[in-house]
């Protein structure tokens, strides 16, 4: 993570939306990058289920909705609203789904 980072704003109300298509539903994601640094806010679909299996390591927080995650070993975890999880690098091959629809803060490193 990076340590050295100035005082920064960061104003989603100038970023467009970049729409994609899951395997079911889509999102719809923000993304700022300062430094080594990505911040997405993600708005999940109703039904929406990930088209790929993820190993990048994040923090992600629900800000909204419901999200179900889950792990390549086939346990899922239920988050919803002020529930978040944090996962590193390689370490757990995870997908998120949604039956409700769900906003997320996702903080990475690029």
């Amino acid at each position: 993570m990076h340590t050295d980072t100035e005082y920064t704003i960061l104003d989603w109300s100038n970023i467009i939306d970049t729409v994609k298509s899951g395997e079911l539903g889509f999102s719809s994601t923000k993304e700022l990058k300062v430094n080594d640094m990505k911040y997405r806010m993600i708005d999940y679909s109703p039904g929406y289920l990930a088209d790929h299996w993820c190993q990048k390591g994040h923090i992600i927080f629900v800000l909204e909705g419901e999200l179900i995650s889950e792990l390549s070993d086939g346990s899922s975890s239920i988050l919803s609203k002020g529930m978040g999880y944090v996962v590193s690098d390689h370490l757990s091959s995870h997908r998120s789904r949604t039956d409700v629809g769900a906003k997320l803060l996702i903080i990475d490193t690029i």
